[in-house]
């Protein structure tokens, strides 16, 4: 019989995060449940309920701000106490805010990118140092929940899209430093749509005045987000995707998940490739020539 799995998984209250842990633990592997929920009373835990279901040798849940690099850095050490190993790392914990790019305060812009980008890049870091230097053998999978928004930005929530750029950045470097005997892969999901309860956790700042339509006084920038978007994917067939992603030996880098997500990776590939054809002209004799090094002396 092999053994199961251990996955150390970020943003377990609900959405992805949580359908995950379920699935996990479904299937025999061992769940880290990492959640921050600041509402819940004092001592309770938001999945009590898996708890009920789960011995502490199945099932370990952690209160953690990902915000807080101590507090990444403490859950990985109780990691390592009670386990002793990690073996795949779900980067998931992250939260939206709707606002034209105009009108975001910049408070609230700042805390949403030191959980969506800077709890993700401490997650990233302790994940690495688990694989390399804690387990034996050495390595492990990091998988960083990412969003088509991240390829392709939306208005509205153009911070948000900002966000997950710069993990799409981050994680892009962080995948060719590492060494190959690490043993370590790494997947950015770029998720579509899916019918989570991400849209009520969203953050919405009030319309900036320059953004409603005068005649319809309709929120011209986010309508397509207020007015019952059509949310074309399933999170429960998402995560079984996700969790047989898992299992590939070669991960790819990417993984846009959902047909919505796939078909905006298409189209941000045509428009790069088109963007490098029509600017060819414009990069011609720009090197630097013996004359001109020459003059500079």
């Amino acid at each position: 019989m092999e053994t199961p799995r251990i996955w150390f998984i970020t943003g377990a209250l609900s959405g992805f995060g949580r359908y995950l842990t379920e699935l996990v633990l479904r299937n025999g592997e061992i769940a880290i449940a990492t959640l921050y929920d600041p509402s819940a009373p004092s001592g309770s835990s938001a999945l009590a309920d898996l708890q009920a279901l789960y011995p502490p040798d199945k099932l370990l849940v952690l209160n953690l701000d990902v915000s807080k690099p101590q507090q990444v850095v403490d859950a990985f050490v109780e990691a390592q106490t009670t386990f002793g190993r990690i073996d795949v790392v779900f980067n998931n914990a992250g939260y939206s805010m709707m606002s034209e790019v105009e009108g975001a305060p910049e408070s609230a812009a700042r805390a949403m990118f030191d959980v969506n980008f800077w709890g993700a890049a401490n997650v990233s870091r302790e994940a690495i140092r688990f694989f390399r230097d804690v387990n034996q053998p050495i390595g492990g999978r990091l998988l960083q929940v990412s969003s088509a928004g991240g390829i392709q930005a939306y208005s509205a929530i153009g911070h948000y899209s900002a966000s997950k750029f710069a993990i799409e950045g981050l994680t892009e470097a962080l995948a060719v430093e590492l060494r190959p005997e690490w043993n370590i892969k790494i997947t950015l999901i770029e998720l579509g749509g899916f019918k989570t309860n991400a849209g009520q956790n969203m953050l919405r700042v009030p319309t900036h005045p320059a953004y409603i339509d005068p005649v319809t006084q309709s929120h011209t920038a986010r309508s397509y987000l207020m007015i019952n978007p059509a949310v074309p994917s399933d999170p429960i067939k998402g995560v079984n995707a996700i969790y047989r992603l898992a299992g590939i030996p070669n991960p790819p880098l990417r993984l846009p998940l959902g047909k919505d997500a796939l078909g905006m990776v298409r189209k941000k590939g045509e428009d790069l490739i088109a963007a490098a054809e029509l600017s060819t002209s414009f990069s011609e004799g720009l090197e630097i020539t013996a004359d001109a090094e020459q003059s500079r002396l």
